[in-house]
């Protein structure tokens, strides 16, 4: 399958068509036929992981999707791995109303609250010719480490990189990586507190 479209990437116009055949014209969710028929044997879900029925996978096949053992994707949570894969690890909340796009690595025993936005894709908008809906789109991976907290109404935009066993603040805006064993808050998420592995102590930062 991959070699498949790596093939379609030198093709344009037979990579249009099958565009066409997987999602419908300026829509972001695949046809029907993809989610009964093709994504369950392309894309990894292990033992015990959760689904809820509400929840919006608008997933294909020329990138990955794979949930975790015992991880559980809650209501209203909307995943796109249209622009970039979206791992999903182990003993994983994703909480209600989230919204995930791709490119994103999310690790083991994470909790996420509710109505969070996690997103590697961004628009261009150098050009005043174009509608920036219609200029190129850059990604980034975001990747989030084992055992962290983000907040609920918490955005972490493209490119970010959040440390082990870290704690996001609800509302926060992470624009910038965040080392391990911290606590950040704000817009600009800025770090408010760091695990001292010699003290074992979680002290303020001034």
């Amino acid at each position: 399958m991959r070699r498949l479209f790596n093939i379609l990437k030198s093709k344009p116009k037979l990579k249009k068509v099958i565009h066409w055949l997987l999602i419908p014209s300026n829509e972001a969710r695949p046809r029907l036929w993809v989610k009964w028929f093709l994504n369950p044997f392309y894309h990894t879900r292990e033992k015990g992981s959760i689904i809820r029925s509400s929840s919006r996978l608008d997933v294909l096949p020329f990138n990955d999707f794979h949930l975790g053992r015992k991880s559980i994707i809650e209501d209203f949570t909307t995943i796109n791995n249209g622009v970039g894969n979206v791992l999903i690890g182990s003993n994983t909340f994703i909480g209600i109303g989230d919204v995930i796009i791709g490119p994103v690595e999310i690790g083991n025993n994470i909790i996420i609250a509710q109505y969070v936005v996690i997103s590697g894709l961004n628009h261009d908008f150098q050009s005043l010719d174009l509608p920036i809906s219609k200029q190129p789109i850059n990604k980034k991976l975001i990747k989030i480490d084992d055992d962290c907290w983000i907040g609920a109404n918490v955005v972490i935009t493209s490119g970010v990189h959040i440390g082990k066993h870290s704690v996001i603040a609800a509302g926060s805006i992470v624009t910038r990586d965040v080392p391990p064993f911290s606590v950040v808050a704000g817009n600009p998420a800025r770090l408010i507190k760091q695990y001292n592995l010699k003290t074992k102590v979680w002290e303020k930062v001034d």
